[in-house]
């Protein structure tokens, strides 16, 4: 197993554990552990209409759960093109999510970022053994 497939593993593991957190949280109906001071406001973000995937209760969260799931299992294979294509669909989800706690909400969740930081690192360690690939 190469050197940065162990890394992408446990980041995998934490991005479930977020976004278990996060899920647990909307179905028990309690407010995350976050600052509420200009915009940073989780709650604002977790109870918006975008918090849920369009047209069911299901939490955005839940989503991520499966994202990453997906994403360690993938990492426990031999690198190709699956990691980066999934690295991929991650990253262009945080842009959606982003444009919409920055533009839509004017509210960033640090929850939320969280998760999208654990997906811009798998990105970038996908694009990193992508270059060594290639190389």
């Amino acid at each position: 197993m190469p050197r940065a497939q162990l890394p992408a593993i446990l980041v995998s593991l934490a991005g479930i554990a977020v976004s278990i957190y996060l899920t647990v949280l909307h179905y028990a109906g309690f407010q995350p552990a976050c600052p509420v001071s200009g915009a940073l406001d989780c709650q604002a973000v977790l109870s918006s209409q975008y918090a849920v995937i369009a047209g069911s209760s299901i939490p955005t969260s839940a989503a991520g759960i499966v994202w990453f799931a997906v994403s360690a299992v993938l990492w426990s294979r031999p690198f190709g093109r699956a990691q980066l294509g999934w690295s991929a669909i991650g990253l262009v989800a945080v842009i959606y999510l982003l444009f919409i706690e920055i533009v839509r909400l004017g509210a960033i969740c640090l929850w939320c970022t969280a998760a999208h930081v654990l997906v811009v690192a798998l990105a970038l360690i996908a694009a990193a053994m992508w270059n060594r690939v290639r190389a």
